[in-house]
């Protein structure tokens, strides 16, 4: 980084607005848009970011910085938008996901004009906006500026009256003649030019006009103006994007946390959490939950049901763990450079056991204890370096560390990013581990109670589980229903098997279903 840009970093504020990175030509190679400018540039630079190899060229191509404050984040949203069009930066061409891009469609040369948002433009003649990276921010702000220039989204077939949405004043009322055409169209053109970033301009116009109405005593037109002043001032007050920025800086601090009290030489990627579920032992199952950059990879999630279904939880984290890492999944699946277990002492040494075993032992393995949210930590095994050195990071981050054997429990802040992290991968672990052996026990149930139907086999019991849920809604289902599916004669059968069937002469012994 050199001396100009390392001074302008230390310059920026912290309002919304726009920044642009050149290279040493001063070709522009990168606009994005802050809610805090001063936040948001300054993680570029930050030597603990998780970056993918397209940001980290980028970083090398900066050489000066620029920025623009702006009133909102909605003027950042919508200009960003506008000058990417403009400029065609090439590392935002290359950063994007196509798959992710919305736009913003407004017909305006039709009969009964409408505004929408689609994924991909098409050549209909309509007016275009975009793309944008944040559909949710987009789509949000647009919820906002429908008060300030009223627009339909659709047309309703045969519809002679405004409906609802005008009455709220969301619609403009084409229908019955409440708007004309050229007034629609005149306030749409607003809109058009909020979207290239004209916000300010457009309040400042909505001001004028209201007091020159007001001057002219046309009292209609000033309260009409009145309100789009109003509603361009409340989206300047929305959070449309800023809430995502704070929490990315949340992560940041959590990850670079945990790498430097776990001694690790760069913030973990990818982070894997272990938690077993049974009951008594019965379908006992483990769940594998991944977060990349801090965040949930739901598709990366894996399950492991118990070979040797066991009340012995330390057993179960052994084998999960030595599946995990077996030949043919460390081939298939990325290795993490953290491995995190639900559970204490015993757990822990299991998994790092069959860690070893795999031959795995550079991947730091640690655990989290339930009862005082602390980490719990192997000191030969769980690859951290040595207790002086623990004890120290930890003092750094505010913690404390206790020493037992060949075990330290690590108590950190409860208002600490790092803890509040590993509390939602811990929690994350918990419930998909929990689901999967909810489910598998909701099989078990309804097989074994249709099991004990006369006439009912597999075939037809998943036949009746497939149709009605459960064994609760075979019974409830209809003769008509039954017969319907298997036909009239095994449809009656099979009905008065499930109705007789727990319902015997009086004084015999009731079996349950």
């Amino acid at each position: 980084m050199n001396r100009s840009l390392k001074s302008k970093l230390a310059k920026l504020p912290p309002s919304p607005g726009l920044y642009f990175y050149k290279d040493k030509t001063g070709e522009i190679i990168y606009i994005g848009k802050a809610a805090n400018l001063r936040n948001r540039v300054r993680q570029y630079f930050q030597k603990s970011r998780l970056r993918d190899p397209k940001t980290d060229a980028l970083i090398n191509e900066i050489s000066s910085l620029q920025w623009r404050e702006l009133e909102s984040e909605a003027d950042a949203l919508f200009l960003e938008a506008e000058l990417i069009r403009r400029y065609q930066p090439r590392y935002n061409i290359m950063l994007r996901d196509d798959k992710s891009l919305l736009y913003v469609r407004i017909d305006y040369d039709s009969d009964y004009p409408t505004v929408s948002t689609l994924r991909r433009p098409l050549d209909d003649g309509a007016r275009y906006f975009g793309p944008y990276l944040s559909g949710y921010a987009v789509k949000k702000a647009l919820r906002h500026l429908r008060r300030a220039f009223p627009y339909a989204e659709r047309r309703s077939a045969g519809a002679k009256r405004s409906g609802l949405h005008y009455h709220l004043g969301l619609d403009p009322g084409l229908e019955d003649g409440h708007t004309s055409l050229a007034e629609y169209r005149s306030n749409l053109r607003k809109l058009m030019r909020y979207l290239k970033g004209e916000g300010a301009q457009l309040a400042k116009l909505a001001e004028k006009e209201m007091k020159a109405a007001a001057k002219a005593k046309n009292f209609e037109s000033a309260a009409r103006a009145r309100n789009q002043l109003f509603a361009l001032r409340a989206l300047d007050r929305q959070i449309l994007f800023g809430d995502r920025e704070n929490l990315d800086l949340s992560l940041d601090e959590a990850l670079s946390g945990l790498a430097d009290i776990l001694g690790l030489k760069v913030p973990p990627r990818r982070i894997e959490a272990f938690d077993i579920s049974h009951f008594a032992g019965r379908e006992a199952v483990a769940s594998m939950v991944v977060f990349t950059n801090g965040v949930p990879d739901k598709t990366a999630y894996r399950k492991f049901k118990i070979r040797l279904s066991r009340n012995d939880d330390v057993g179960n984290i052994r084998e999960a763990v030595g599946r995990r890492f077996s030949p043919r999944n460390v081939a298939k699946w990325p290795l993490p450079q953290l491995l995190i277990i639900d559970g204490g002492k015993g757990q822990l040494a299991a998994a790092i056991a069959a860690r070893d075993f795999a031959v795995q032992s550079a991947i730091t393995t640690v655990g989290l204890a339930k009862r005082h949210e602390e980490l719990i930590v192997h000191r030969p095994g769980s690859s951290i370096g040595s207790g002086d050195k623990l004890k120290n990071r930890v003092g750094l981050s505010g913690g404390f560390v206790s020493f037992s054997n060949q075990f330290a429990n690590v108590a950190l802040p409860t208002n600490s990013p790092v803890i509040k992290l590993l509390q939602r991968i811990r929690d994350e672990s918990h419930r998909f581990a929990v689901s999967y052996h909810e489910s598998l026990s909701r099989n078990r149930q309804t097989a074994s109670m249709l099991d004990e139907v006369p006439g009912v086999g597999p075939a037809t019991r998943k036949k009746l589980v497939k149709n009605f849920g459960s064994a609760r809604g075979a019974r409830e289902a209809s003769e008509e229903q039954l017969t319907a599916i298997f036909g009239p004669r095994l449809g009656r059968q099979i009905y008065k098997n499930l109705h007789s069937y727990g319902h015997p002469a009086d004084g015999a012994k009731t079996a349950k279903i």
